[in-house]
């Protein structure tokens, strides 16, 4: 019997077959064999504007904003499970995971935190660190500190343009681990 548990994992990646995606699927792939329902959304395949700041956001029940980032706000808000996985452009996340994750100010400003009980988060960059784009991501997983949700972690450099992530097998793995990590949470009892 297939469980009514979903992880959804927000890519932001705009290359459809890059590294950041690849090592999305491997997660899947892992959680899905562990019988939980997976969906994967690539933010770079809908039409997602950035947050307009109307100002009264906290007094209109849906976001003002007519695109795709409306009903993906909602799958993010109601996932029992959550991938937030980016390149690292420029030092942090790629436009199109900073686009969606200004959107979340909506969810915040009406008490709407995601119920995820855990998150992935997955991070890679070309040469340079990936450090401040995990700390960006980790925002969104709850405050520091916080015993909200378990939080796994994937992050690496792929050593420059024309590498792919698929002749690093430790990150390969390590992305196959947090996906079978985050079933495991999500597999037992909630605390």
């Amino acid at each position: 019997m297939k469980s009514s548990l979903k992880v959804l994992a927000l890519g932001g990646s705009p290359r459809v077959q890059g590294n950041t995606n690849y090592l999305i699927d491997q997660a899947l792939e892992e959680i899905a064999a562990r019988g939980i329902a997976t969906e994967k959304v690539v933010l770079n395949q809908y039409k997602i504007g950035p947050c307009q700041a109307h100002g009264n956001c906290r007094e209109v029940p849906k976001c003002l904003e007519d695109d795709d980032g409306v009903w993906i706000l909602e799958k993010f808000s109601q996932a029992d499970g959550v991938i937030l996985a980016s390149p690292v452009y420029f030092g942090s996340v790629s436009a199109q995971m900073k686009t969606f994750l200004d959107r979340t100010f909506f969810l915040f400003t009406h008490g709407r935190r995601p119920k995820a009980r855990c998150f992935g988060l997955i991070v890679l960059s070309g040469r340079g660190s990936p450090d401040e784009a995990l700390r960006e991501l980790g925002k969104f997983a709850g405050p520091p500190g916080s015993s909200q949700a378990k939080v796994f972690t994937v992050k690496g450099a792929v050593g420059g343009p024309g590498r792919h992530v698929r002749d690093l097998p430790e990150l390969v793995q390590a992305a196959r681990d947090l996906g079978r990590q985050m079933a495991e949470v999500l597999s037992s009892p909630p605390v």
